[in-house]
């Protein structure tokens, strides 16, 4: 295997911590590169002038002489500037199911409205990217290499001169700073961070972590596993490096995970287990990942999975490890989790 490919698989693996779009090419959220899209008319959508400044994760800093209209991202990262009033002109990354409906990572966007440049793992048409006259790319990273996500390796160079990128680090920290830094690049753009919209959005999120740490510690018993499943393997995640477990666990809850050992082998991020290993961690609840790329439970036939105490007490929840990073999209995750410990029976 090339370093190049190890590398492109490497990046594709570290989300099956949380459940990865690094299932394999196979598991691929569906789409096509050149699949006709509608494109949304309008960029910014809150007024903002004069010259724009934003220094992203990674340490660059972004200057431009006017705030930018043409803004092209990754579909969460869209998603979560949409929810501040931010609308863009292209996005790449799962942006609809192979029904035609909008992904779960688009959430409330109007996907009719916008040109899609890949809809899955290594597709970014740079021709229709051109087009749109970019002013700016905006999109995560999921490593300490500063890794912008869902840009192909074959074609970053081609696509980094066509317009200065942003990078939002999803990396070894708790939901919290992704959260505060998406804010921050809403707020440079030109949203109104005082509308009672955002103000409620981010106070009902307060709410639901302060519910969440009060639920984890009334059941400290209580244990919860973060899993995600593919044909022939069952990941279970560690909590070191995710967002949304990173935070959970400093709130309190109760995680079921592989040792720091184990983990190694893929850089700290999960284990794999066949389907017949699925029962050697036991928890109470199991938080599965709800991304296309990956079977969902309602799907899932293997009598081991179904033997599970958890699953067969009906303590299975929805997981979101690529979060949107909008406080609006981020609170129900967290009650959810809240709400589950809450009513949970302890079954290990």
């Amino acid at each position: 295997m090339s370093n190049a490919r190890a590398a492109h698989l490497s990046r594709r693996g570290i989300l099956a911590a949380g459940g990865a779009l690094g299932l394999g090419v196979a598991l691929a959220a569906c789409g096509d590169d050149d699949a006709k899209s509608g494109s949304s008319d309008k960029g910014t959508t809150a007024a903002k002038s004069g010259p724009w400044t934003f220094k992203d994760d990674r340490g660059t800093t972004v200057k431009l002489d006017e705030v930018p209209a043409n803004i092209v991202a990754f579909v969460g990262v869209a998603a979560a500037l949409y929810d501040y009033g931010i609308s863009v002109k292209g996005v790449f990354g799962p942006t609809r199911t192979k029904a035609g409906k909008a992904d779960v990572q688009a959430g409330d966007m109007d996907i009719s409205k916008l040109t899609v440049l890949g809809n899955e793992w290594g597709q970014f048409n740079v021709e229709k990217y051109a087009a749109l006259a970019p002013d700016v790319l905006i999109t995560t990273m999921f490593d300490g290499a500063g890794t912008l996500w869902y840009v192909p390796d074959e074609s970053k160079d081609k696509i980094a001169k066509l317009a200065p990128s942003v990078g939002i680090s999803a990396y070894d920290r708790q939901l919290t700073v992704p959260l505060q830094r998406v804010w921050a690049l809403a707020e440079s753009l030109g949203a109104d961070m005082t509308a009672g919209k955002v103000t409620d959005a981010k106070k009902r999120f307060e709410a639901a972590s302060a519910r969440l740490r009060a639920a984890a510690k009334a059941h400290p018993g209580i244990t919860v596993l973060a899993g995600s499943a593919a044909q022939d393997l069952f990941y279970v995640s560690g909590t070191g490096l995710s967002v949304d477990l990173e935070y959970f666990k400093a709130l309190g809850v109760n995680f079921v995970e592989p040792s720091a050992s184990v983990l190694k082998a893929s850089g700290g991020w999960y284990e794999s287990l066949s389907w017949e290993n699925v029962d050697k961690y036991r928890a109470d609840i199991i938080m599965m990942d709800d991304r296309t790329a990956t079977i969902q439970p309602a799907d899932i036939t293997q009598a081991t999975w179904k033997k599970l105490p958890a699953v067969k007490a009906g303590q299975v929840i929805a997981r979101s490890p690529e979060p949107i990073f909008s406080y609006d999209k981020c609170v129900a995750m967290v009650e959810n989790l809240a709400k589950a410990i809450e009513t949970a029976k302890k079954v290990n």
